[in-house]
């Protein structure tokens, strides 16, 4: 018998791929001249901004403040896309290192499984076998001496596996961070593109009415501030709540995001979200209230378990007792379809926030002191009420960085309790997709306008 010790493990660590030193030193260079012009553009530009802005009095001037806001925006969208080039580099890097790392994760495994293997073959090698077997002792005691080094190589092998799959946790999630990053920095540049292409129709629109002399520039304040009066007046709907005016509905949103650190437009987004899945969903009326089993409002259609019994019937008995509300006619939403979901669930949410009973009961405190109410008339069928609520639970879930990939998160959270940042998409991420658009809609077309 003769024991062939293997040792791939000893130099299966390898050294990351990476790019040329040189070829990186002249890219960052590249980049941080790139960084230091645009970071000059954009304090010139500023500047001319805040001068023009002083000097506002003509159709011109005003085609000015537009044209260095574009400008301005030019240079902070070059900014944030030198910084994408760089986040992509380094998720480059950093999936070559990842790599490198479960490859000699892999590597190690197999060597450890030859290891064990041989380490078995030994460990099964009886000494009448010994001295049965044409073998010659020497050799044997050989083997025996190489069996206690293998051994110790089998311990290295296992603390060294151990420490390499830390290293690979850790990179993993230094790469998700990175990717979050690229996200948001994307999703800044894009709202920039987007506004940058408003305000060039707009210099452009100016400029003709300037060279024409079709319109004085108080006429064209004027259209301004009929536009802003529509957007104002114009309705904006809520869930089993009547509509109400969209300078109300803003008046609510900067109130309670100002409150609760959360944007505006995406507190008034995720209220839109939640009327639009209303249209789609419908609402019901609770029956009874020992099962929640319940009815459509509108077409009668019988739904069991509209309501959890008794984790929400109570406290919906509770909550519409003490705002002298009949419990029976008091709309909340239908189970879930399967359009949305993939199993089935419980309906069971107020107004316009959505909140269940169970959940508006844990922040009705909350709701109440932000707002500088009683507790008692804490309203989920309000219009405010629900606005600051919305509020309170998105700031709780994230939103309150205000960055993109975090007010994401926060909306699939708000949806259905789970992130929509995995890797795999899951089946809440259309919420959150929907959210960020309408957002993005909501400041362009909506609120922007009325800064003139």
């Amino acid at each position: 018998m003769s024991f062939f010790f293997l040792g791939p493990f000893i130099s299966y660590f390898l050294s990351p791929v990476s790019i040329l030193a040189l070829t990186q030193q002249e890219q960052e260079a590249e980049w941080r001249a790139e960084l230091a012009q645009t970071e000059a553009d954009i304090a010139k530009w500023q500047s001319i901004l805040d001068s023009s802005k002083a000097n506002t009095k003509s159709l011109q001037q005003e085609a000015a403040v537009l044209n260095a806001k574009i400008q301005k925006a030019k240079a902070f969208i070059k900014q944030k896309n030198i910084a994408i080039a760089q986040l992509e580099k380094d998720i480059a890097q950093k999936n070559v290192h990842i790599k490198s790392l479960e490859e000699q994760i892999k590597s190690g495994h197999e060597s450890m499984s030859q290891i064990l293997r041989k380490t078995n073959e030994l460990d099964t090698y009886s000494l009448p076998e010994v001295m049965l077997a044409d073998t010659d002792l020497s050799d044997f005691f050989s083997d025996v001496d190489t069996f206690q080094a293998v051994n110790r190589s089998l311990e290295e092998m296992f603390n060294r596996i151990r420490v390499t799959k830390s290293l690979t946790e850790k990179e993993k999630a230094a790469l998700n961070v990175q990717k979050t990053k690229e996200a948001d920095t994307r999703a800044v540049a894009e709202q920039e593109r987007k506004k940058v292409e408003q305000n060039e129709k707009e210099k452009e629109y100016l400029i003709a009415v300037n060279k024409t002399h079709e319109k004085t520039y108080e006429q064209v304040l004027a259209e301004r501030r009929t536009r802003a009066a529509q957007i104002r007046a114009a309705l904006f709907n809520l869930r089993d709540t009547a509509a109400i005016p969209f300078g109300d509905a803003l008046r609510y949103a900067e109130e309670s995001g100002a409150r609760m650190g959360v944007r505006p437009a995406f507190l008034l987004a995720i209220i839109t979200q939640e009327s639009d899945l209303g249209k789609n969903q419908g609402s019901c009326l609770i029956v009874n209230l020992e099962n929640g089993n319940g009815v459509g409002k509108n077409s009668g259609t019988a739904f069991e378990q509209v309501m959890k019994s008794p984790r929400d019937t109570v406290p919906f008995k509770n909550i519409t007792e003490r705002l002298s509300k009949d419990w029976s006619q008091t709309p909340v939403s239908c189970p879930p379809g399967t359009k949305y979901t993939s199993s089935r669930g419980f309906g069971g949410g107020m107004g316009p926030s959505q909140f269940i009973p169970s959940t508006w009961e844990i922040f009705k405190d909350r709701i109440a002191s932000m707002l500088g109410i009683p507790v008692a008339e804490a309203n989920p069928w309000n219009p405010r009420d629900a606005f600051m609520a919305t509020a309170i639970y998105v700031s709780d879930l994230g939103a309150k960085s205000g960055s993109y990939t975090a007010e994401r998160n926060a909306a699939c959270k708000y949806y259905s309790g789970s992130s929509c940042s995995s890797s795999r998409r899951p089946p809440n991420s259309f919420y959150g997709d929907q959210v960020m658009a309408k957002a993005s809609s909501i400041q362009l077309t909506m609120i922007d306008p009325l800064n003139f």
